[in-house]
């Protein structure tokens, strides 16, 4: 089991008022972080390279959060030390007309990323789920069904 502050066990319940918003974990600032922070970006590397060349598996990170919530950032940020030949970057927004013609999960499986690549969801199905509830862009009995 990983030993940190931050996981959340399965089956226990993470209550987020109960979290500082200005936690800095270990580290005073950005600038004491870096060395950590270089030393990961580094790491990161080798392991996609390791992960391409296998070419047995792929890894998909998603990330999801309100407008405004960083997801732009951090992809940047996290992802600025891999090879972007290996990468590919999915931003999830609207479904157009053809995507409505299909499954609701139809344009998400064909971002996946194939063996040896790196996915990342600028967002997720999950936006198939709320999105079109709150804009009203399909029926209740459409929806209700996706949860």
């Amino acid at each position: 089991m990983i030993d940190s502050p931050y996981l959340v066990e399965p089956g226990k319940k993470l209550k987020l008022a109960k979290r500082d918003t200005n936690e800095k974990g270990d580290f005073q600032d950005r600038d004491d972080a870096e060395p950590l922070v270089a030393k990961n970006l580094c790491k990161l590397d080798e392991l996609q390279e390791v992960l391409y060349a296998e070419g047995k598996r792929s890894l998909l990170v998603v990330f999801q959060a309100m407008d405004a919530g960083g997801k732009d950032g951090a992809i940047r940020h996290i992802f600025s030390g891999v090879n972007p030949q290996g990468c590919h970057v999915t931003s999830f927004k609207s479904p157009s007309t053809l995507e409505r013609a299909h499954d609701f999960l139809w344009r998400v499986h064909a971002q996946c990323p194939p063996r040896g690549m790196i996915g990342i969801f600028n967002r997720s199905h999950y936006e198939d789920v709320l999105i079109v509830r709150v804009h009203n862009l399909v029926p209740k009995d459409v929806w209700s069904k996706r949860y």
